[in-house]
C-alpha cells in the first residue's frame, strides 16, 4: 500500500476544495493515485449530494448577467441552506456563471439548464459538485432570460442578491446604448423596479384578471358609500387609476424625483438623446418567492 503523505493531501485538497480527511481517504482507497483519487471524491460527492437533496433550501441569492452588446441578459435564482454558504464567493461566482449560460443557452426550464453545458459538463454535474464543496443542498429555483433587437437591456441586484432586476428599453439609434445619459437612466429605472415592485412596465401589459379583481373591490367599496351609481362608478374608476399610478413603472413617481414620472424622466432622456427611449418590460425575482 503507498504511503500517504501531507504533501499528497494538501495536493489533492487544493485541486478539488474538499476536506482533508476525504482528500486522505479517498488516497488511501485509490492507493496513492492521484487522478484515482479526485475520482473516488467525485463519486462520494455525488452520494453525499443526493444525501443532501431533500433539505430545506431557504436561502441563497439572484444573479444577472447582460452580454457585452447589451441584447441579451438573464437572472437565476440559486437556492442554499444558509446565508452563510450565500455569502460565499464559490456560491455567488457559480450562480453569476450560471446566469450567462441562461442567456447562452435560453432554456425553456430549470430541466433544460441542468442539462446544459457548462465548463465541460453538464450544469447538473457542475451544480452536484457545488454541493459536494459547500456541504449544503442547492436548487436552481428559477430563471428569466431576454433578448432585444432595437434597444438594450439593464440589471440590478439589491443587497447582495436578495432582490434581482432585468430591465427592457428600446430606442432606435444604436449610440443610444452607450450614451452615459442613458446608462443613468437604465440604472435609475432598475433600481426603481428593485425598489417599488411594479406590476408590469406598461398599463396595457397588466393582466386583465389583476384589473378585474382591483375594479371589483373599488366598486364594492363604492357601493358602501350609498351614493348613486353614477357615482359609484366614477369612485372606482377614480381608484382604478390610482392604482395603475401606483402599480405601473412607467406612471410611477420617479423615486428620485417625485417631480416627475418614470414616463417623463424616458421623455427628458429621449429628447436629449434626440431618439425615443421606452421603459417596455422587465424581470424581478425576489430570492425565497419561488415555489420549487
Amino acid at each position: 500500500m503507498a504511503q500517504i503523505t501531507a504533501a499528497m493531501v494538501k495536493q489533492l485538497r487544493e485541486m478539488t476544495d474538499s476536506p482533508m480527511m476525504e482528500c486522505k481517504k479517498a488516497l488511501v482507497e485509490a492507493d496513492g493515485d492521484m487522478d484515482a483519487a479526485v475520482d473516488v471524491l467525485r463519486k462520494n460527492g455525488l452520494a453525499k449530494a443526493a444525501k443532501k437533496a431533500g433539505r430545506e433550501t431557504n436561502e441563497g441569492a439572484v444573479a444577472a448577467y447582460i452580454s457585452e452588446d447589451g441584447k441579451t441578459g438573464a437572472l437565476v435564482e440559486l437556492s442554499c441552506e444558509t446565508d452563510f454558504v450565500a455569502s460565499n464567493p464559490k456560491f455567488t461566482g457559480f450562480a453569476s456563471s450560471l446566469a450567462k449560460v441562461v442567456a447562452d443557452v435560453k432554456p425553456a426550464d430549470v430541466e433544460a439548464l441542468l442539462a446544459a453545458e457548462m465548463n465541460g459538463e453538464t450544469v447538473e454535474a457542475e451544480l452536484t459538485e457545488l454541493i459536494h464543496v459547500m456541504g449544503e443542498n442547492m436548487k436552481i429555483a428559477r430563471f428569466a432570460v431576454r433578448t432585444v433587437e432595437a434597444g438594450a437591456l439593464s440589471s440590478y441586484i439589491h443587497m447582495g442578491g436578495k432582490i434581482g432586476v432585468l430591465c427592457e428599453f428600446s430606442f432606435d439609434k444604436p449610440e443610444t446604448a452607450s450614451a452615459d445619459s442613458f446608462k443613468t437612466f437604465a440604472h435609475d429605472v432598475a433600481m426603481q423596479v428593485a425598489a417599488t415592485a411594479p406590476v408590469s412596465a406598461r398599463r396595457e401589459d397588466v393582466p386583465a384578471e389583476i384589473v378585474e379583481h382591483e375594479k371589483a373591490i373599488y366598486m364594492a367599496q363604492a357601493a358602501e358609500s350609498g351614493k348613486p351609481e353614477a357615482i359609484q362608478e366614477k369612485m372606482a374608476v377614480g381608484r382604478l387609476e390610482k392604482f395603475f399610478k401606483g402599480s405601473v413603472l412607467n406612471e410611477q413617481e420617479f423615486i428620485k424625483d417625485s417631480n416627475m414620472t418614470v414616463k417623463s424622466y424616458s421623455e427628458s432622456v429621449s429628447k436629449e438623446l434626440g431618439d425615443t427611449v421606452k421603459v417596455i418590460a422587465f424581470d424581478r425575482l425576489v430570492r425565497g418567492e419561488s415555489d420549487n
